[in-house]
């Protein structure tokens, strides 16, 4: 436990090192003749983060919500995906060109498409958002699903186990740490979908603050904004990672 404890105090210290060093680098840039329109300072980008907190603190609650439930709508397609295709290989043949074709067209060309049939409400922004994140879910899950060590399936058909009491006590718990990787590569790019929703059509959130200031020539808000957003997409890696640790505390690291 305590082996635990301080690694995860190095993995910290090491994160804000790179940050800081990331900071510094970032000030020592701005030493230099770069106009403050192209890059503002540390100090500019705070001023605006705090002159116009209100309006990024609503900006942001909109965006979260999208990203959030996204990344739910998101995790239970892909789940439902791959749990569909391991219990049925004919099905699997059906759903698997489906869900590569989905991957192959490039999501800015969905995107219009998306705000044309659902608006520029959040519905387009949440639909976005699960066509990026279901993929990774539903790629590793099945990948779990199928890897199964076969003595365990073996020993579960000797002890008479149903199919289904196989796919519930032996498949899945083997399949959890395969889901979980899933899961963490989903909460890092769920933002993706919701900020690309927002581009194409939105008047709120942190896409179109990020525009909005982009056109105005107004670079400090727009590092704001995207600062958030980093700052953002890390505290949702960072939970997922601390429940998944607790939920799949049995698993090797």
């Amino acid at each position: 436990m305590r082996v635990k404890s301080d690694g995860r105090r190095a993995q910290w210290a090491r994160g804000l090192t790179v940050f800081s060093g990331l900071l510094l680098l970032w000030w020592l840039a701005t030493l230099s003749d770069i106009p403050a329109f192209l890059l503002p300072t540390p100090a500019a980008v705070a001023e605006a983060l705090w002159s116009g907190r209100g309006y990024f603190a609503w900006n942001t609650l909109i965006t979260a919500s999208e990203v959030l439930s996204g990344l739910v709508l998101g995790v239970l397609l892909g789940a439902v995906l791959a749990l569909c295709m391991i219990a049925s290989p004919r099905l699997q043949r059906w759903l698997m060109p489906l869900v590569l074709t989905s991957q192959a067209i490039p999501v800015f060309a969905l995107a219009p498409l998306l705000v044309l049939w659902f608006g520029f409400g959040m519905s387009a922004k949440v639909a976005m958002a699960v066509l990026v994140i279901f993929f990774p879910i539903t790629s590793a899950f099945f990948d779990g699903l199928r890897r199964v060590n076969s003595g365990y399936l073996d020993l579960a058909r000797t002890l008479g186990a149903s199919r289904w009491a196989q796919l519930r006590h032996v498949r899945l718990m083997a399949a959890l740490p395969a889901f979980g990787t899933g899961l963490r590569m989903a909460a890092a790019i769920a933002p993706i979908g919701a900020i690309i929703g927002e581009w194409v059509g939105s008047a709120e959130g942190l896409g179109y603050l990020m525009l909005n200031a982009n056109a105005r020539m107004q670079t400090d808000q727009l590092f704001a904004a995207l600062f958030i957003l980093v700052l953002m997409t890390v505290l949702l890696w960072v939970t997922v990672d601390s429940l998944l640790r607790r939920l799949i505390n049995w698993a090797a690291e």
